[in-house]
């Protein structure tokens, strides 16, 4: 397998794994049908024609797929990675093989990759997962008054049902990393040709937050803009979703599309969440400023 790790912005990062072969994977475990028939269902229910019989089945997969994208992309990155079974186990420690980590060096250093790969790797990581795999496990008694209810099946039951399988998944996905980081395992390889994609998605970056600045700069004095936008050390995006595609062509990585879009659109809205939370606080520091020079 190889592993892809992206900066998205100038602090978060996404992680996927690619598998290059089957070999470690011929024979196909009861989760791996369990994923395959719910993922053939849920096309299915894609696609069904309206109708009071099955018009249902459309909507569910239209709101499913917009909750589905409130998932972190960390999770949906960590799922990517197979989990560390002992078969698996013994034949990477045997081969004594390193395994690619690639990215682009023009936007992270080496060390930074070290970083990520521990945080994504770190006890507070899969802490996290554990903890919200049980939460999805206790909750499902609850949903049981759902089925119940006629035709429709048990929505809520299935969605925590799923939501304790993605937390195992990307928990296992995380120990997976711990283990080869522990086992020093991974080559960290810079890619020239992402750091190409890179290049034109700076580009991108660079002309939005120039518009954003330029709207900024009609709507706040200048000395306000100084305090707020223009930061050293400031978060900014390295991407913008238009680059999942050109990413996803250079690597021959159909599937890292998706996951670029998403974790850029998720990353955007957290960057500007937390500027709308430096405003209002600076806005409400001034406002007590002004209230205490009149006194």
């Amino acid at each position: 397998m190889r592993l892809f790790l992206l900066p998205i912005s100038t602090r978060r990062s996404l992680i996927y794994c690619q598998r290059l072969n089957n070999q470690l994977s011929s024979k196909v475990t009861w989760t791996d049908k369990l994923t395959t028939k719910a993922s053939n269902t849920w096309l299915k229910w894609e696609k069904a024609e309206k109708g009071w019989r099955t018009g249902w089945q459309r909507k569910v997969t239209h709101y499913g797929n917009k909750l589905f994208e409130t998932i972190p992309h960390e999770e949906w990155g960590l799922k990517s990675i197979p989990p560390l079974k002992k078969r698996r186990r013994d034949e990477e420690l045997q081969d004594d093989k390193q395994m690619e980590v690639v990215y682009p060096g023009s936007a992270i250093t080496e060390d930074r990759v070290r970083m990520a790969l521990q945080e994504f790797a770190g006890d507070q990581r899969q802490g996290f997962h554990t903890k919200w795999m049980w939460g999805s496990i206790i909750g499902m008694p609850f949903t049981a008054p759902a089925a119940l209810l006629p035709i429709v099946p048990n929505i809520p039951f299935f969605y925590l049902v799923f939501r304790a399988w993605s937390h195992w998944r990307a928990r296992s996905g995380s120990q997976h990393i711990d283990f080869l980081l522990d086992n020093r395992l991974l080559k960290l390889t810079k890619s020239p040709n992402l750091e190409l994609a890179y290049e034109a998605g700076g580009l991108d970056v660079s002309l939005k937050e120039l518009d954003r600045d330029v709207e900024k700069m009609r709507e706040e004095p200048p000395e306000n803009i100084s305090k707020s936008d223009v930061e050293k050390n400031m978060e900014r995006m390295l991407l913008t979703q238009s680059n999942g595609r050109l990413i996803s062509e250079i690597v021959d990585v159909p599937e890292l599309e998706e996951q670029v879009q998403r974790a850029v659109k998720q990353v955007e809205k957290a960057i500007r969440a937390e500027r709308e939370f430096r405003e209002e606080k600076r806005d409400l520091d001034d406002v007590n400023k002004e209230q205490g020079a009149q006194r």
